[in-house]
């Protein structure tokens, strides 16, 4: 009984902590006051890789950068207390961890130390702008849940492109040897010619060495850049839209918390009073039917009718 009692203390000061903090992450003004943090943050990270900004603005680019690790700070402790009634839940999110993972890693000693780390995680705080942009957030979703498909797109690609870079190699090492003269150039030189960029150019030089050339490039073209690249463009759009089902499809509701000991014990007495009085109800009930009054009113004939 004795370790029920912080519990039931503590149930509504948690329940009142998450409703005021609920109330100020879900209103507008601190989302889009969150939005331009990140920007302004973003347009420090480009301002300081100026020289001349850096060595006269120090103190004061010193000064914006701790403004907004308080406020961002300030802003995780919000949505930590947001979920104070069911803290399982705030974990349940990944955009919550990515924020609380970019805004901790500011206070670890390792990361303070090394500057090129530290940019680079002050650089994810701009990603964090995902969170307030549906589209954004959908686009970012659907760039994960292509992964698969796309490992084994440039599986299919890196064959693709090993054989051909053989095969050039095999025919236009010693003509063209700054391009085909090891399968590494080759590779490089059908990557670039991947995009179509400078393909008339490999084509006629193909040509003054043999006319077979004009099928090496045209199958190459063929495959690689219209095959494999279309192929990529539907594993990315079958992607977006599972990520677009998946931001539009309703949220299953939140579970409800489970009632503190006293409003269960509460409830029990409730239902117990309510059968007691189910069963002095029907004991009346049985009472009044059995009564001499009730037992002639049922003997009573009832008149017939005349014509």
């Amino acid at each position: 009984m004795t370790d029920s009692v912080p519990t039931v203390r503590h149930a509504p000061a948690r329940a009142s902590t998450a409703r005021w903090c609920r109330a100020i992450t879900e209103a507008r003004w601190f989302a889009v006051t969150v939005f331009c943090l990140i920007l302004a943050n973003a347009a420090l990270l480009g301002a300081e890789t100026y020289s001349s900004v850096v060595s006269d603005w120090h103190s004061w680019t010193s000064l914006a950068e701790h403004t907004c690790v308080a406020a961002f700070t300030i802003e995780i402790l919000l949505r930590l207390g947001a979920h104070a009634d069911r803290p399982l839940h705030f974990f349940r999110d990944p955009w919550n961890l990515f924020d609380l993972a970019v805004v901790l890693s500011t206070f670890l000693p390792v990361v303070r130390e090394n500057t090129t780390v530290l940019r680079l995680l002050r650089l994810a705080r701009v990603l964090r702008t995902a969170r307030f942009l549906p589209q954004l957030r959908i686009v970012l979703v659907a760039v994960a849940r292509s992964l698969p498909g796309t490992l084994s797109f440039l599986l299919v690609g890196t064959l693709l492109l090993y054989v051909y870079a053989m095969v050039g190699w095999v025919f236009f090492a010693h003509h063209d040897p700054q391009h085909y003269g090891s399968v590494g150039r080759a590779a490089l030189t059908l990557f670039l010619l991947m995009t179509l960029d400078g393909i008339g150019d490999a084509v006629h030089s193909g040509l003054e060495i043999s006319r077979l050339s004009l099928l090496y490039y045209a199958s190459y073209v063929l495959l690689a850049s219209f095959v494999l690249v279309n192929v990529l463009i539907g594993v990315v759009l079958t992607s977006l839209e599972e990520a677009r089902d998946m931001e539009q499809a309703p949220s299953a509701p939140a579970p409800r918390p489970a009632p503190a000991p006293s409003e269960q014990q509460a409830l029990l007495d409730r239902i117990a009073t309510a059968r007691r009085a189910l069963d002095d109800l029907e004991l009346e009930l049985i009472h009044v039917s059995a009564s001499p009054a009730v037992e002639a009113e049922r003997t009573v004939p009832t008149p017939s009718g005349r014509a």
